[in-house]
C-alpha cells in the first residue's frame, strides 16, 4: 500500500508547535493532508476529545489504515509514513 492516493487527516490548531512540526514532516515527504482546525470545528474538537480521554490533544493524526497517532515526534511520524509506503 502507498499513501499517495489516500487521505491522512490531521486535527490541529494553528498555534500548536507539534502540529507545525507534523505538517513540516508531511511537506518534506510531499504528502497532502486534510487539515482540520479543532478551534473552528466543534464536531472535530469533540472527536479529538473522544479519542483522547476528554483532552484536546493535538496533533491527532488519523491514517488511512485506521491507526491514530497523537503528538508524534517527527521521527515516529517519518517511520509511520515509511511503513505506509512499503
Amino acid at each position: 500500500m502507498t499513501i499517495a492516493n489516500l487521505t491522512i487527516t490531521i486535527y490541529a490548531t494553528p498555534w500548536c508547535g507539534d502540529c507545525k512540526r507534523a505538517m513540516r514532516v508531511f511537506n518534506q515527504h510531499q504528502i497532502d493532508v486534510y487539515y482540520v482546525n479543532i478551534e473552528e470545528d466543534d464536531e472535530a474538537r469533540r472527536y479529538v476529545e473522544q479519542l483522547n480521554n476528554g483532552y484536546q490533544s493535538v496533533p491527532t493524526i488519523v491514517f488511512p489504515d485506521g491507526s491514530i497517532m497523537v503528538e508524534p515526534s517527527p521521527a515516529a511520524l517519518t517511520q509511520k509514513i515509511a511503513a505506509l509506503n512499503s
